[in-house]
């Protein structure tokens, strides 16, 4: 698997993609009321795979120190851009959130190009000489001050699902760059306090943390969505109804198209479909770890590794919600949820890793245990 890691992480990508273009196929049966042509989600996500492609080829082609090098530039657009959302006509209210932006022909998603950003500070920041990331303040406090920035615009754009994902991302990377254990536990502990403080500050939040720990009793309101996607995940049993024979897409199922795709997956393909699915988000997980733990230097590694972990952590919370082992959280599954913004970010992100692997060091080198010793033994 080490010498196939980056063929295996692409023909997952890939297969996922395609799923995601098949599944929006047969649960868009709806847009033709709402958007006058049943194919809409289909032909916008196609559209929106093929720029996506572009990013992937650009950042798989641009060496990866080049994008490290100039972090500060896409972070203070991301800093702006989440700004804007608060200003309109530019930014867009939906559904009681300012995430999006109005650029004219398309709307954008300014948290996606954060998580990019983020990414590539943290790589940046692990990779400075001379700092002692064991310590307090060069492992912990700085470089959290600088992401609290971005986290706290989109904290305010009440988008909690990828504060909580940049957070999380974050603690994955310190773990690796070998912060202290200690200051770790501290940090996660305090982080799901705040999460949980969130949520029930506000009081559809709340509802949904309540439908979570009893969904039946709150199955015609706030947990309206995860239970109409366990009926799918139950109509849909071993083998599925078939594709395009789903019953909850017929507008029982809210946002099937988008954040609640996995179990239309499950209600049409079966469990065999949605076990490949998850196998497949296992695979990237895999593979780009061996990716990153294969790069040619620290900044290589942290980035690969951050990368992978934004990806996985998204669709870990996906799944989870979908199948009612987290409170309901809009967010989208990578690869497949109709949403152009998130699509590329994900795919640039797979270029990155592509990248990576290209300057990576020789297979022979990475076997041998002392080499990787320095990378997967944090300091305590």
């Amino acid at each position: 698997m080490q010498r196939h890691a980056i063929h295996l992480l692409i023909i997952s990508v890939a297969g996922l993609c395609a799923l995601g273009l098949i599944m929006l196929f047969s649960t868009g049966a709806f847009a033709r009321d709402s958007h006058g042509d049943m194919n809409f989600f289909v032909k916008k996500q196609a559209f929106w795979l093929a720029v996506g492609i572009g990013a992937i080829t650009l950042a798989a082609i641009v060496d990866y120190h080049f994008w490290v090098r100039y972090w500060w530039a896409l972070f203070a657009l991301s800093a702006v851009l989440l700004i804007l959302c608060f200003i309109p006509p530019i930014g867009m209210r939906i559904n009681g959130s300012s995430r999006w932006v109005n650029l004219g022909l398309t709307t954008f998603q300014p948290s996606e190009l954060a998580k990019v950003a983020s990414i590539l500070f943290l790589a940046w920041w692990f990779s400075q000489k001379g700092a002692d990331f064991n310590s307090l303040m060069d492992g912990f406090v700085k470089p959290l001050s600088v992401l609290l920035i971005l986290m706290t615009l989109i904290i305010l754009e009440v988008d909690i699902g990828n504060t909580a994902l940049i957070g999380g991302t974050a603690v994955c990377v310190l773990f690796l760059a070998g912060a202290s254990m200690r200051w770790l536990t501290v940090l996660a502990a305090c982080g799901f306090s705040a999460i949980i403080a969130a949520g029930l500050s506000v009081s559809e939040r709340k509802g949904r943390l309540m439908a979570f720990l009893d969904p039946e009793e709150y199955k015609l309101g706030e947990g309206l969505q995860q239970w109409q996607a366990l009926i799918a995940f139950g109509s849909g049993g071993l083998h599925g109804l078939g594709l395009g024979e789903s019953r909850q897409k017929m507008l029982y199922l809210p946002y099937a198209h988008t954040d609640f795709i996995f179990p239309m997956i499950g209600e049409e393909l079966g469990l065999v479909a949605t076990s490949a699915t998850v196998f497949a988000f296992l695979l990237i997980f895999l593979s780009g770890v061996l990716v990153a733990s294969n790069a040619s230097d620290r900044q290589g590694m942290v980035l690969g590794f951050g990368a992978v972990s934004m990806i996985t952590l998204q669709a870990v919370v996906n799944i989870g919600v979908t199948t009612s082992l987290l409170p309901n959280k809009g967010m989208p599954l990578p690869f497949i949820s109709y949403g152009g913004s998130n699509l590329i970010v994900c795919l640039f992100m797979i270029g990155l890793l592509v990248n990576i692997h290209r300057q990576g060091r020789p297979i022979h080198q990475t076997l041998d245990p002392t080499l990787l010793r320095p990378h997967f033994e944090p300091r305590v």
